[in-house]
């Protein structure tokens, strides 16, 4: 069995693409929030929950007998599992990007 990347699932278009994250620029006011990387970075655990609760649901739906497709509850597991690994990853990344600036002799 082979994975199209390119399909889509009830329209919300390619299964493996991820959205863009937009302009990150500085805030003009730096009381102004909602707009800075600490934004960023809680919409996207925020949306990290989401998928975890979605797959959760769906896997739910599919052991009750509720799910009428089960290769869609598939792709939202995946998709959860895949959005997790990606955190995982990101967060080791910036442990050892900040453990090697720590150790970094001035």
């Amino acid at each position: 069995m082979t994975i199209d990347p390119t399909m889509a699932v009830s329209g919300l278009g390619p299964e493996w693409s991820v959205g863009s994250v937009g302009a990150v620029e500085a805030p003009a006011d730096a009381t102004q929030g909602g707009s800075g990387f600490g934004s960023m970075l809680s919409q996207s655990i925020q949306s990290l929950a989401d998928s975890q609760t979605q797959a959760a649901e769906a896997s739910r739906a599919l052991a009750t007998g509720q799910a009428s497709d089960p290769t869609a509850v598939v792709m939202a597991v995946e998709r959860a599992q895949l959005a997790m690994q990606m955190a995982s990853q990101i967060r080791t990344k910036a442990v050892e990007a900040a453990q090697t600036i720590f150790q970094t002799q001035v």
